[in-house]
């Protein structure tokens, strides 16, 4: 198990994530606030669990990768 931060944008009802999966709650809290912040048009965060493999850790007011496979997606790989 793991936590991914999701973040919801104006005007559109969907949350979104990325490839980041935190071992501790904590740490995917600190990351969605951090992620919000950057964003222009978040309205909302909020992390969930999820089955995916943990992926990441937040040190130090930063993100440290795990050495992972990740496969890059585009737009085009997503229902929009």
């Amino acid at each position: 198990m793991s936590w991914k931060p999701e973040i919801q944008v104006a005007g559109d009802p969907k949350w979104y994530d990325n490839a980041v999966r935190f071992k501790a709650k904590y740490e995917a809290e600190q990351y969605a606030k951090d992620l919000f912040y950057r964003w222009t048009t978040a309205k909302e965060w909020r992390v969930s669990q999820s089955e995916d493999p943990v992926t990441a850790s937040w040190v130090g007011g930063g993100l440290l990768w795990k050495n992972i496979d990740y496969k890059p997606t585009t737009v085009d790989d997503h229902e929009l």
